[in-house]
Parts: structure tokens; C-alpha cells; sequence
């Protein structure tokens, strides 16, 4: 016993382990991130609806979006920005890991009319011939790839833009790192059975990492059969450090924010948006 909490409570290096395919590819979990998506009253795994509609009105107005804008939404999930874009008259096309996410979105823009091309692919290894003039990764998705996984994506942007190209994204910022605590705590059924649908127990391991600016939440599931580990990283960024990142890729950042709905940046938020243009 001794030995298996050792290593419950260890300490891996930054991005030591990726688990990605657990939340969304895993059968139950990925319904679970579903309900959670769709669920307009909670910031989970989508914003809530009204500031999805709030972001959508500034996109359309700060790119001057038409009916000749090509966008991309790498983790677009149930189409929540996607099929808004559309419904506008954007040329658009969702990317994401999740099947159960993208059959919801297509059954959406079906029931609309709407022309959108989802794309079921792990966002890393997507390819097209297709070139745009938007590429947007919406809920701090980028701080959950290691600093590899995140030069590949920025490489990948900067391939699929046409010149003069815009990158959309938000992450979080160091005040949001500060206010996080490392912590060590075990529940029976953690989130309602949000990762089995049998008993469980969740031990979760909160672990920070000053130089690095990183936080780990580790989830070691105990169930009677099996036991996993999951590994949920989060990069935080300075505007310097994220300046660094998307200069060494071939973008300028032109404007920061505090969200994805355009507000006015401030050093205060948990969180920032960056508009980078390819260079």
C-alpha cells in the first residue's frame, strides 16, 4: 500500500505523460465531456452561451468576416463556435479529437442547413490542401501541449494560412498560476461518475512547477478491475513568454486580450486571447 501511494503522490517531469485519448476517446468519458459542452450555463469544457455569442459578434466584427472568410477551428468540439460562424456565412471547418463531439456538430449544422467540413482528427496530424484566412483554438487548448506538441501546431497554423493570416487563441495567464495551490485529495465516484461507470476512486494530485509555469492535475482512477492515470497539463504564459513562443514560429502577436469575446486586456485575468498574424 505504502508503495502504491508513493507513487500516486509522484512528481513527473512537465509533460512527461500524455493522456489526451482518455477524455476523448474514451467511450464514457468523452460522452461525459459532451454533457459538459452543452451544458450553457457552466465555463467546463465550453464557455457559457452567452459569452459564446458575445465572442462570435466580436470575431465577425475585429476579422471583418464575409462570406469569403475561410476559417479553422482546431478543437472545435459540438460546433458551438463553428456553426455560428457558419450560420453567418463564413467558410468553415471544425477539427477535433472527440467523434462523439463532431457527430452532435454535424447533426446540428444538418438540422440548420449548414455547410460546415468536420474533420475527426487528432488536431497534430491534420492535413488539407485547404488554406485560410482564420484559425482559432478557443478554451486554452494550446496550454495543454508540451512545448513540442505546441511548436508543431504553430508550424501547422502558419502552413494552412494564407499570407497575412490570423491566429485566434486564448491561455492562461501567470495570475491565474499564482492563485493555484498544489494539493492532494481522494474522493469515491469523483464528478458524479465522471470517469466510470462502475465504483471508482479518484485520488487528485495537484502539482505545480515554478520554473516552468506549469500546473499538473493528476487523476489516478481505482477501480475494483483496473487502475489509469490520467495526466491533465496546463501551460501558463506571461505576454512575454507567449510573445517568444509565436516570434520563434513565424507570427507577430498584434493585440492582446483578456477573453475571446475582445475584452480589453488587463494583468489582472486568469486568462489572456492573443491575435497573431503570420509573417
Amino acid at each position: 500500500m505504502f508503495k502504491e501511494l508513493k507513487e500516486i503522490n509522484s512528481r513527473p517531469l512537465p509533460f512527461q505523460f500524455y493522456t489526451a485519448d482518455e477524455l476523448w476517446t474514451n467511450e464514457h468519458t468523452s460522452k461525459q465531456m459532451l454533457e459538459y459542452h452543452l451544458n450553457e450555463s457552466i465555463d467546463v469544457a465550453s464557455r457559457n452561451r452567452s459569452f459564446i455569442e458575445r465572442s462570435v459578434k466580436w470575431i465577425l466584427s475585429y476579422f471583418k468576416v464575409d462570406s469569403k472568410t475561410e476559417i479553422a477551428d482546431f478543437g472545435c468540439g459540438p460546433g458551438l463556435y463553428t456553426n455560428r460562424l457558419a450560420e453567418r456565412g463564413a467558410i468553415v471547418t471544425g477539427v477535433d479529437f472527440s467523434e462523439n463531439s463532431l457527430n452532435y456538430a454535424k447533426q446540428t449544422a444538418a438540422e440548420k442547413s449548414l455547410n460546415v467540413n468536420y474533420v475527426w482528427a487528432d488536431y497534430l496530424d491534420f492535413e488539407t490542401t485547404d488554406r485560410f484566412d482564420l484559425i482559432t483554438m478557443i478554451m486554452c487548448d494550446f496550454c495543454v501541449l508540451s512545448p513540442e506538441q505546441r511548436k508543431k501546431i504553430l508550424t501547422k497554423f502558419h502552413s494552412l494560412l494564407k499570407p497575412g493570416g490570423s491566429v485566434l487563441l486564448d491561455v492562461y495567464s501567470l495570475e491565474g498560476f499564482n492563485q493555484r495551490e498544489e494539493s492532494a485529495t481522494y474522493e469515491w465516484n469523483q464528478l458524479n461518475g465522471f470517469w466510470s461507470q462502475e465504483d471508482y476512486y479518484c485520488f487528485v494530485n495537484t502539482v505545480k512547477y515554478e520554473t516552468e509555469k506549469v500546473i499538473l492535475d493528476k487523476y489516478t482512477i481505482i477501480e475494483e478491475s483496473r487502475k489509469r492515470v490520467v495526466y491533465n497539463w496546463l501551460q501558463y504564459y506571461s505576454k512575454e513568454s507567449l510573445v517568444k513562443e509565436f516570434e520563434a514560429n513565424g507570427f507577430v502577436i498584434e493585440h492582446f486580450f483578456s477573453d475571446v469575446s475582445g475584452k480589453t486586456y488587463t494583468s489582472e485575468s486568469n486568462e489572456m486571447a492573443a491575435v497573431a498574424k503570420k509573417t
